[in-house]
Formats: C-alpha cells, structure tokens, sequence
C-alpha cells in the first residue's frame, strides 16, 4: 500500500475523526483540577505534557496506555505545583476521562457528513476499553463505522502508522481519507501519511504560522462550519 498521497486531487471518501477535544469537551475535566489545584486552566498543563509525553514514548520506542500516562501526568503535575494527591482524586480523574460529553455542534455535523455519502470512523490516542466507551455514553459511536485505536500498532499519533493502520484495515489508500482534528500536531502528522487534514479551532487550537509547517487542507472554527467546507470540497 502507498504511504504516499498519489491522488492529491480526488476528494477523500472517508473522514477519520480524533477524539478527545475534537468530538469530546475536555473542559468537563476542568472541577477536578479546580478542586485539587485552585485553578482550573491547570487542566490545560496538565493536556499538553500529556501529549508531549506520549509523543516522547513513541519517539524512544517506548509505549504505555494513554490512560497510565494520563494519572502519571496528573501525579507529575502535583508534586510540580506541590499538591498532594489522594485515591479519590485518580478515580475522579478517570471516571471523568471516561465520560466526557460531546461539543453540540458534533452530533448535527457527523449526522449531515453520513447523509452526504461519507464513511466515518474514528482514531484516538485512548485505548480501546470495555463498554461502554465515551462514545457509546454520548451516543456518537453509532455514527461511526469503526473506531480505532492507536494501541494496535503501540504508537501514538502523530506517527505515520497510526494513521496508515486506519488505511490498511480500511483496505484503502491514505489519500482516501481526511483527518478532522482539533490539534495542528495531528494534522500536521497525518498530512505526511498522505492524508488530507481538515483543523477544527476550538479554543485553545490554531494554526502556526512557521517556515516549513504545512497548512492545514480545510480550516474552521466550528465543526459545522467544517463539515460544509469538506461537503463542498467533494461536490467541487
């Protein structure tokens, strides 16, 4: 299989959707850490070393589950703010990892793209779990033909084999698919794998504006704004 885009005009048929952030409000985690550290924009420190971490893990050949790395995070991020964390906290931290609403611009957008011919399925840096999942409390995942994981091949995204292992369990090149994130990083990974990328700026995302950082295919700040961006783009 091509692990290049060898079709760079033909429109994907097929919409790979991150999870956490893009479909998922993590700001629903923000009581914890209002309650455990006074602040709750802590939660946003604590996102971004757990996507650095997970990104180093991958760089040094090295893996855990998202969900370890996660607490760990949590509890490097106390000692870091000298707080003391209990039991309770870790379990509150998980069950809320585990029941994350979804943005209400998500059900109408995902609703419109399946109507207007597209597959859809998921990727997500979380590891697969036992039901129900996020997606099935939310009611989402009936929307998505398939949902993948990044545990299958130990990687986290951005690495090429995430996004090439949707494709080959798709049976489909990657220029067939389009990535709708939240996370530049992410598109910017699977724009490399061959795929398209479409960046959802919700708060705290946007674009970098750097030498040498590719630009996103589609860009939105609202997912049906989005969708009617992707929708066009396969009628054009």
């Amino acid at each position: 299989m091509s692990q290049k885009n060898e079709s760079p005009n033909k429109s994907p048929s097929i919409i790979v959707f991150d999870v956490n952030e893009t479909l998922l409000d993590i700001t629903s985690l923000e009581p914890l850490f209002e309650r455990v550290f006074g602040d709750p924009t802590i939660m946003r420190e604590w996102f971004a070393q757990l996507v650095l971490y997970s990104q180093t893990m991958t760089l040094s050949g090295l893996y855990t589950s998202f969900g370890d790395l996660g607490v760990g995070i949590l509890r490097m991020v106390a000692t870091i703010h000298e707080v003391t964390l209990v039991d309770g906290d870790i379990a509150e931290l998980k069950e809320r990892m585990s029941s994350m609403p979804a943005h209400p611009d998500v059900i109408p957008a995902l609703t419109r793209l399946r109507d207007a011919g597209f597959r859809l399925v998921t990727l997500t840096n979380s590891p697969s779990s036992a039901s129900p999942t996020p997606l099935e409390k939310t009611g989402l995942s009936q929307l998505f033909e398939h949902t993948f994981s990044i545990e299958t091949v130990g990687k986290f995204k951005p690495a090429a084999e995430t996004y090439h292992m949707v494709a080959k369990n798709l049976s489909v090149e990657t220029s067939e698919l389009c990535l709708v994130a939240c996370h530049l990083w992410d598109i910017i990974g699977a724009q490399t794998a061959g795929c398209r990328g479409a960046l959802l700026t919700r708060p705290h995302n946007a674009i970098l504006p750097a030498s040498g950082v590719p630009l996103p295919d589609m860009v939105a700040s609202d997912l049906n704004t989005l969708v009617e961006k992707i929708i066009l783009n396969k009628q054009g």
